[in-house]
């Protein structure tokens, strides 16, 4: 009994120590631990967006023979159908009204509306958006709004606490919360530019756009997609980091777009093999290939050199470098950190605008009307070939299948490599069948 007796005594004794500590993670309210006195200062920042946009619906050409109608006695139906979508938003300047969420909420909307937590429906302009990174920003106008304070996605550890605002399935302003699961996920597909916080707090459809918050009540990520192989939610959801966001809304407020540059080189990872062969520590970006008169040639970087920081930030991979260059305006300066045969150097560039030829899809054939294809650049994580750079809604390539990023390896049997290819091409029969790479898949598309 002696035994019990002093095992329960420090058991008790523990539980005294501990205690504090839990207390001190949360907040408390009435003695119990609670994250609503972080919360409800910060919940009115975090809006529902909903978005109308007219579709134009695509009929059989029977419908538009008159004698087939009165035949059939059918009524006059409307080309165009009214879609609706419903997402989240984040107002980081209560100022300027300025409101931030997903491209993929508002993109192609003809109306946008935003619904504050008090219940006004403000209407909303659009400032800028950037597919490549999936933000987008737009403005509203209205009294006593209020913004959210911007943390630091940098500092994030995997094992923090966060918490998820958004308007899943429109049932309105819902709250969750978890850890950080992972940071830097990239190479998903979901994005160009890839730089996830993983969280699983539950993020479900309707969240996107909404906010990632941590326990001090400021914004350190924009909850943008899941992984749900059935449909639900699993416990793995995705959102930019604010490091990110910030940059990119930098742009978008200031100029209505992103205005990326080129480095004009290509990339791969540094391998653990590799660097033991060049005798460095296993991280950064080995450039593999320059391109000429480009502004890396300029400045002296050569095929070999190894990348190991841009402007003080450290460069973990070829992707950490691509999403980090992406994020910086033409103009910018840029230091970057090399080694040369194991020495340290470093080489100084200003980041200028891509050259990029392209060729429109109409002048190769009508059927790729809307297509415009371009030589891939440098900086392309695609090696070598033409990529689809833009697909236009309603158009004849969209409606065969093509997407943006898309490389086209052949037309007719007949291999692409540059745009002097697609000019020189001939087609000289009925069908046109694509050979078209997608990821890591390859795949045909026959139009007769």
């Amino acid at each position: 009994m002696q035994i019990v007796a002093l095992i329960f005594s420090v058991i008790i004794a523990l539980l005294g120590e501990i205690s504090p500590l839990w207390a001190g993670t949360f907040p408390t309210q009435m003695g119990i631990p609670s994250l609503a006195p972080i919360l409800e200062p910060i919940l009115p920042a975090v809006v529902n967006i909903s978005t109308r946009s007219r579709v134009r619906v695509r009929k059989s050409p029977l419908f538009d023979d008159p004698f087939f109608r009165r035949f059939f006695d059918l009524p006059e139906r409307p080309r165009e159908r009214v879609a609706q979508s419903l997402g989240s938003g984040v107002v980081i300047d209560a100022h300027r009204g300025y409101v931030v969420t997903n491209h993929h909420v508002i993109d192609k909307a003809d109306e946008i509306t935003v619904t504050l937590q008090d219940g006004r429906a403000l209407q909303a302009r659009p400032v800028g958006a950037d597919a490549d990174t999936d933000i987008a920003v737009i403005q509203v106008t209205g009294d006593n709004l209020v913004a959210i304070p911007l943390g630091e996605s940098e500092r994030l550890r995997v094992g923090d606490f966060v918490v998820a605002i958004g308007n899943p399935f429109g049932l309105g302003q819902t709250v969750t919360s978890g850890i950080v699961s992972a940071l830097g996920r990239s190479g998903l597909g979901i994005e160009g530019y890839e730089d996830f916080i993983q969280t699983d707090a539950s993020i479900n459809p309707g969240n996107s756009g909404g906010a990632l918050v941590d326990l001090r009540g400021t914004l350190i990520g924009i909850n943008t997609a899941i992984l749900a192989p059935s449909g639900g939610n699993v416990g793995i959801g995705f959102a930019i980091p604010t490091h990110m966001m910030r940059q990119v809304v930098t742009q978008l407020t200031e100029y209505g777009q992103m205005r990326r540059g080129s480095l004009g080189v290509q990339l791969q990872d540094l391998s653990a093999d590799l660097a033991t062969a060049f005798g460095i520590p296993p991280h950064g970006a080995v450039v593999t290939k320059i391109a000429r008169r480009s502004n890396a040639e300029q400045a002296g970087l050569r095929v070999g050199d190894v990348i190991i920081a841009l402007n003080g930030r450290e460069v973990n991979s070829a992707r950490d470098l691509r999403n980090n260059f992406g994020l910086l305006a033409v103009g910018a300066r840029v230091e970057l950190r090399i080694l040369r045969n194991g020495r340290p150097q470093q080489i100084t560039l200003k980041v200028t605008a891509p050259k990029i030829e392209s060729l429109d899809g109409a002048k190769v054939d009508s059927r790729l009307q809307g297509a415009i294809f371009s030589a891939n650049d440098t900086d392309s994580e695609v090696e070598g070939g033409v990529i689809v750079s833009a697909v236009a809604s309603n158009s004849a390539a969209a409606s065969i299948g093509l997407r943006v990023n898309d490389q086209l390896l052949a037309i007719n049997r007949q291999p692409i490599s540059q745009i002097d290819d697609l000019r020189r091409l001939r087609i000289r029969r009925d069908e046109l069948l694509l050979n078209i790479r997608r990821g890591d898949s390859s795949f045909m598309i026959l139009i007769q």
